[in-house]
């Protein structure tokens, strides 16, 4: 039944201004005090937490599929998503970068107060997360894919299976021999069906699903009908050069192999007659990984594909334009499943948003920048219509991620700075020095390429925005680094740094004698 004062809401509403019931069983007892009142048959009259399952594409652009507006990529089972859910118009991840985004995400709170905010460090020891609570109250937990989180939060799942991390990641050492990032399970979404297939039927369920599509290096030959380069948009940041066009063309390919892993998923909850009470959230874990994507606070690197599908509770075909971000999963989760936010979440739930799409959780998000294969800093704040970028090291380039140096994109793109070919946007990542603020409307600029934080005409919200994101930072304990981390990488090749670069990667601990600030 979708009713926009559905019986599933108004319980998750008392549960959500009065302290809720920590023990799923509850849900039943409290099922049959209302079941006889709610205008629903018999059937309906049962009131339990939902299954839920969260898909992670790993470095996807929020925009690459036919949901959002992409007419040519192959996603028809991400578009049904969209089409029997709701659409997110403006949702966000807190960090451009792959493990910290993770770290969020599960414990709800901002990168710099997870203890893992740079790339590769695992997430301390000790730390709580929402599946941790979801499994001591009943739910049955397991992830498969891409893991990318560290040793210490295995046990919080039932189950793990975890990709090869050669699909993300180097492989170190002094070898002249070749070096790849194809796993020999190279999607990461290999395991997602058997997962559903195994668990145990007589208890509710969280998926962690997460991909290695569409992160690099890329594959031929992996779509029965790959993409023609065609079939590409390039993006107005990005020269329109065929080296360019052919390198989007096989990131196409590896969302075309993710969707159809997102189809067979689906599929096996209808057989499993299970799909009606399971929420599946479709994100990825940050933008493309190309220059002025995936590690910046552009829209290319922060602004996320999300989509909700619950056929039980969410319309179908709604669209909402409020501001969400990954920080929130946490809470609405846990309110789900009848349970408390986590302590010290930074999240607020999304809860609201499924039945009243007009409804504004926040004013505000935010985004962050960290070291990831390079050192930087950064914070981004995001309201309905602008952002303001804020960058610490404005004397360090805006260096893409060293997989996206080694890239064909890359390699055009020195040649044509070279040949001094490059527009103004794209020569982004190579200007020094970077200004301290950016400043765009996005309503009218999606693509951010008219910087507007000189412009008089902008000054009040400039200034409010500067305001809030302070404030921001007070509130959340955000802090500069006072310590730089050295780059693993050579910022013009992407190959790496043999002295500088270890694996497995030192904690925040190890390195700097703090899970804090250093």
């Amino acid at each position: 039944m979708r009713n926009s004062t559905s019986w599933f809401m108004q319980l998750s509403s008392f549960f959500s201004t009065s302290r809720r019931y920590p023990n799923p069983l509850i849900w039943g007892v409290l099922s049959i005090c209302i079941g006889c009142n709610a205008p629903k048959t018999p059937e309906e009259a049962v009131v339990e937490p939902p299954n839920i399952v969260l898909i992670i594409a790993d470095d996807m652009n929020w925009n690459d599929c036919g949901a959002y507006g992409h007419p040519n990529i192959q996603t028809p089972n991400i578009d049904a998503l969209a089409t029997a859910g709701m659409r997110f118009d403006r949702g966000y991840v807190t960090a451009s970068s792959c493990s910290p985004s993770r770290a969020s995400i599960i414990t709800g709170k901002y990168p710099h107060n997870t203890g893992a905010e740079q790339l590769h460090w695992p997430i301390p020891e000790g730390t709580t997360t929402f599946v941790q609570q979801l499994k001591a109250n009943g739910y049955y937990t397991a992830a498969a894919g891409k893991w990318h989180m560290g040793p210490h939060i295995r046990q919080h799942f039932d189950t793990v299976r975890e990709a090869n991390v050669a699909g993300f990641q180097l492989p170190t050492g002094a070898s002249k021999e070749t070096k790849t990032m194809v796993a020999p399970e190279p999607s990461g979404c290999e395991h997602w069906v058997s997962m559903l297939e195994n668990r145990p039927k007589n208890q509710p369920f969280f998926m962690w699903f997460a991909a290695l599509d569409p992160h690099r290096a890329y594959e031929e030959g992996i779509l029965e009908k790959p993409h023609s380069v065609s079939d590409v948009q390039v993006p107005p940041y990005l020269p329109d050069v065929p080296e360019v066009r052919e390198d989007l063309r096989m990131y196409y390919d590896e969302i075309g192999r993710l969707d159809a892993y997102v189809g067979e998923v689906v599929a096996e909850l209808k057989a499993q007659g299970v799909e009606e009470q399971t929420l599946i959230l479709f994100i990825s874990d940050n933008g493309r990984p190309f220059p002025r994507d995936k590690t910046t606070l552009y829209e290319g690197g922060i602004k996320t594909p999300w989509i909700v599908k619950w056929p039980a509770q969410v319309a179908e075909g709604s669209v909402s334009q409020s501001l969400v971000s990954t920080v929130d999963i946490s809470s609405t989760f846990l309110e789900l499943a009848g349970l408390t936010p986590l302590d010290k979440s930074d999240g607020v739930s999304f809860l609201p948003v499924l039945t009243d799409p007009g409804s504004e959780p926040r004013k505000y998000v935010f985004g962050e920048d960290h070291w990831h294969d390079f050192e930087d800093h950064g914070r981004a704040i995001i309201s309905e219509e602008w952002k303001l970028i804020r960058n610490t090291y404005g004397e360090l380039a805006g260096t893409p991620p060293a997989d996206a140096l080694r890239s064909p994109t890359f390699k055009a793109m020195l040649q044509l700075k070279a040949a001094e070919k490059l527009t103004e946007a794209q020569f982004a990542c190579f200007r020094l020095p970077r200004g301290e603020y950016e400043l765009y409307k996005l309503s009218d600029d999606p693509n951010e390429l008219h910087n507007l934080i000189h412009e008089p005409a902008h000054a009040l919200i400039r200034e409010e925005l500067k305001k809030a994101l302070n404030d921001w930072g007070q509130i959340t304990g955000d802090f500069i680094p006072t310590q730089r981390t050295p780059d693993e990488f050579d910022r013009v090749s992407g190959e790496p740094i043999p002295s500088v670069r270890k694996r497995p990667r030192p904690d925040k601990k190890v390195m700097f004698g703090t899970y804090g600030a250093y």
